[in-house]
């Protein structure tokens, strides 16, 4: 993943979250990369405290991406080539469904379009009246790419004290720029492959985090009597 990033001229962050940061000198392009060490912490830790939008507000795109992926057939140049003729804000490539741990259907790659389609269907869940996330505008997290304006917004929507960002995911459509439906989307024609290979394992928090998350969110809304939900829905 580093190789073929680094070869299409992008910078590159590593988040060593095992401490472990001298055996990756090995490497010919470590002292290419910046790498920032902290024990037990995730990416959305780092990301709070070392991607802050003014410091990284010469890159047009920041990818934000978990270390289980497969990039064999993923091209940065072309992925990026593609979100902005699809004025996609928020994005992420398919996954391989072969080869990957698909958690949710909307991110299985289509082989029929460039950016599939940002409306999936699934019984019980999504209908072709659905209009809110996970249904439609929606992308998961473990491969998240953002346009420079959609950072600053998503920056802001991450809770210092928070690490693993559970609940995000639903609202990231606020920092669309626009119609989620149109401005957040998956893109077939660059896909990758998710291994889905656990690491903290620290699901117990995660889920306790989602529920800090919802409510502070809830609270939020409440209390801010000028603002105005754009899609007149709240967690629940």
């Amino acid at each position: 993943m580093v190789t073929k990033f680094l070869s299409s001229n992008f910078s590159v962050m590593l988040f060593h979250y095992d401490g472990v940061v001298d055996q990756w000198k090995t490497f010919e392009w470590c002292d290419r990369v910046i790498h920032v060490s902290a024990a037990n912490q995730t990416k959305w830790w780092f990301a709070k405290r070392f991607l802050h939008p003014d410091i990284v507000a010469e890159y047009s795109y920041i990818f934000l991406w978990d270390e289980d992926l497969g990039v064999e057939d993923f091209n940065p140049q072309k992925y990026v080539s593609i979100v902005k003729s699809e004025g996609l804000e928020i994005s992420q490539p398919a996954l391989d469904p072969a080869k990957s741990e698909v958690h949710h259907q909307i991110t299985a790659r289509s082989q029929r379009s460039i950016v599939h389609s940002r409306r999936t269907y699934k019984p019980g869940l999504c209908d072709k009246n659905s209009t809110a996330p996970p249904c439609t505008g929606w992308i998961e997290m473990m491969a998240p790419v953002f346009s420079r304006a959609a950072w600053r917004c998503v920056w802001y929507l991450i809770q210092n004290d928070l690490i693993h960002a559970w609940g995000l995911d639903m609202q990231l459509g606020y920092c669309a720029q626009g119609d989620r439906t149109k401005n957040v989307g998956v893109v077939d024609a660059e896909y990758v492959v998710h291994y889905g290979r656990p690491t903290l394992g620290v699901r117990r928090q995660s889920f306790l985090e989602f529920k800090i998350f919802k409510r502070r969110w809830i609270q939020a809304a409440k209390k801010d009597n000028c603002w105005i939900d754009p899609y007149s829905q709240s967690l629940k």
